[in-house]
């Protein structure tokens, strides 16, 4: 096979193997633990792995690390297919640890046979207060010298069933003076009872990760084993399960950095006590990092596979701002999502010398003229957004004044006559004249309006709920055990606005650039009423409140 013009350090090592004739095809791997989400993080991994597969005309498993069953569901499993297609990948096969359980314990006899592991009395707790320090060597267990045959007739009743779960365990036999930690005679199989997702009752010993991950690797013919950084101090035990079990050729481990957003929360853990303990609505809930969560909120997946190549593939450990993320969906969406308008804090204006209606033109999209361009009902009644309007309006203030005048949209000048208040002083309506001569595309009015603004009319115009989001946690590098402090209050802040009535009737789900507020999914209330649903803002406001605060 050839080699290609390598982009990163991976490639470069996939190089030299193909050079040195030690592979005939690339092999990959995906491998989720079936316990949770996937979230952004593991976008880069698909990126890394099913990416490199591809580049060299390989091929990629999708490879589910069932091993530890008291954490692991089906309902995890349909999630991660979902989640992987969704963002475009498609795998050579569907492949589960707990498809070679039998292999792996038949493995593990031969390690027993050969010296290379024996049976444990230890409990968890003692085998932890054993193992040494970094820079004090361990201490070797009083049954690391059973013989062969006595550990064989160990594990075997391990297998059957005929010791209570933490009462024996397997370990490897290596070194306890290892400078590696790893390497100190870990633990490869332990006993314990519980349903597995996919094998049922019929094990109760579990094979470790680490002792695992090499011989599933190595059945399903995988070339290089793609891992992330926290992995590289696992390698060599990766090699020695290799080694001593003979394989040949033998699969080679490479670690990359994992990814790292700011204000982001990416712990399986965490998130887990964000969806229990009711601080989000689910794991899909817009405001999570998840897969699900970005797709719910209308991310596109390309700007996803944009953010993580942009990212790169490095091996030190490094954060991404979360700004950078939100640059990418937001070329995306400046490219590909039609415009619209909407207001999320309607403001009544009544144009006193305007009667009847009439259709203005807008583009549906200014970059794209070839898409066309749609009517919008004029009317004399409007709305504007509230924001748009100051009775005291600051220095440089371009929007709507007392006898000031702003364009609307794709449409006419207009001049604000009379502010309309309630009893407790609110302001509850703008009394305004436009000029017939300003009509945009045709303007002979000579008045140079500084500012323009959105509008909806009043008797198309629909009510919609507008969803605005902002980050979860305003400390998320250290979120801790207590994450009542850290929760962003605004993350999620509900307005109830007018929409122009193209925005419901187009399908769920179609993103929209809301003209001067944002890019918002079109979506829809439990009563069938119209939401919109921020996906991003139109510009950088992560220094601003995280986010969900607008200018």
């Amino acid at each position: 096979m050839k080699t290609i013009e390598a982009t990163n350090f991976i490639e470069q090592i996939i190089n030299e193997d193909i050079e040195a004739g030690r592979v005939e095809e690339i092999q990959t791997r995906f491998p989720p633990e079936p316990n949770g989400y996937l979230h952004i993080g593991h976008v880069k991994s698909m990126l890394v792995n099913f990416g490199t597969a591809l580049k060299y005309g390989g091929k990629c498993n999708l490879f589910f690390d069932d091993t530890n069953p008291s954490k692991e569901k089906t309902e995890f499993v349909d999630a991660i297919r979902r989640d992987i297609e969704w963002v475009g990948y498609h795998w050579a096969k569907e492949v589960y640890a707990s498809d070679f359980f039998d292999v792996i314990y038949d493995y593990a006899e031969k390690l027993i046979a050969d010296g290379k592991a024996f049976v444990c009395d230890l409990s968890p707790e003692e085998i932890s207060a054993t193992r040494g320090t970094l820079t004090e060597p361990g201490q070797e267990s009083p049954y690391r010298n059973r013989s062969a045959e006595e550990n064989l007739k160990l594990f075997r009743e391990m297998r059957a069933g005929k010791y209570a779960d933490g009462e024996k365990c397997l370990r490897a036999k290596i070194d306890m003076a290892s400078p590696n930690m790893n390497l100190r005679d870990p633990v490869i199989y332990r006993i314990l009872r519980c349903t597995h997702h996919r094998t049922g009752d019929k094990w109760c010993i579990y094979p470790m990760y680490d002792y695992a991950h090499p011989i599933c690797d190595y059945m399903q013919g995988v070339t290089h084993s793609l891992c992330t950084l926290e992995f590289e101090d696992h390698r060599p035990l990766y090699d020695w399960v290799g080694i001593n079990l003979g394989f040949s050729p033998k699969p080679r481990q490479i670690e990359f950095a994992r990814l790292a957003v700011t204000n982001t929360v990416m712990s399986k853990r965490y998130l887990k006590k964000l969806v229990e303990e009711g601080y989000v609505h689910g794991w899909d809930d817009p405001r999570m990092p998840t897969i699900a969560g970005l797709r719910n909120r209308g991310v596109p997946p390309e700007a996803l596979l944009d953010f993580c190549t942009k990212a790169g593939i490095v091996k030190a450990n490094s954060e991404c701002q979360l700004s950078y993320l939100e640059s990418c969906i937001r070329d995306n969406l400046n490219e590909n999502a039609e415009r619209a308008m909407a207001v999320t804090e309607p403001l009544a204006v009544t144009l006193v010398n305007y009667e009847g209606s009439e259709e203005v033109e807008t583009p549906l999209h200014p970059l794209k003229p070839e898409l066309g361009t749609r009517k919008v009902r004029f009317g004399k009644k409007l709305y504007i957004d509230r924001s748009d309007f100051s009775e005291n309006p600051p220095p440089k203030y371009q929007r709507l004044r007392p006898d000031g005048y702003v364009r609307l949209k794709n449409a006419y000048i207009i001049r604000c006559d009379e502010v309309v208040k309630d009893e407790a002083g609110n302001v509850t309506e703008l009394r305004c004249t436009y000029v017939p001569e300003s009509r945009s595309q045709h303007d002979t009015s000579g008045i140079k309006a500084k500012g323009t603004i959105q509008w909806v009319d009043a008797e198309t115009g629909v009510d919609a709920e507008i969803r605005r989001y902002g980050c979860l946690l305003n400390d998320a590098e250290y979120p801790g055990q207590d994450f009542g402090e850290r929760m962003n209050k605004d993350s999620e802040q509900i307005f109830y606005g007018k929409a122009e009535p193209y925005l419901a009737e187009a399908a769920d789900g179609t993103p929209f650039q809301l003209m001067r507020v944002g890019y918002y999914k079109k979506c829809r209330k439990e009563d069938g009423g119209l939401a919109l649903s921020e996906i991003v803002s139109l510009k950088d406001t992560f220094n601003n409140k995280c986010g969900n605060s607008r200018g």
